[in-house]
């Protein structure tokens, strides 16, 4: 499948059902600031808007081979989408509330195929 920012910005914003959405603080990599986002979870890929009523996203992150942990900062409620490798970027989110926080957490660890592919793996398991 071909993505283009056209296609992604018509995923993001389409009537298909989000697995979350809510509003998360993001902090910023160069600015370490953190900054108030609207987030729209499909499928392995996070959406985030300036605001909800937003037609495009101002990006996306693709969930595979990512770890969801939470972390220390000066924000409550805060956690991490971190990839492997020495120059991957570690994205800093921070909920409104614990109950929205364990949400995401747990919404983010299942979103990326190889999540998938184990439950399946473990379901065929016990139909055998």
């Amino acid at each position: 499948m071909k993505l283009n920012e056209r296609s992604l910005a018509f995923y993001a914003t389409c009537d298909s059902p989000a697995d979350n959405a809510g509003f998360l603080y993001k902090r910023g990599e160069r600015h370490t600031a953190y900054h108030r986002r609207w987030f729209v979870l499909k499928g392995n890929m996070l959406f985030y808007f300036e605001e909800r009523e937003s037609r495009e996203p101002v990006g996306v992150i693709v969930l595979e081979g990512c770890t969801v942990e939470l972390c220390d900062s000066a924000e409550e409620f805060a956690f991490a989408i971190r990839f492997g490798g020495t120059k991957s970027r570690t994205y800093v989110l921070a909920a409104e509330s614990q109950a929205a926080m364990e949400s995401w957490v747990k919404s983010l660890s299942r979103a990326s195929f190889d999540y998938m592919r184990l439950v399946v793996r473990e379901l065929e398991k016990q139909l055998e």
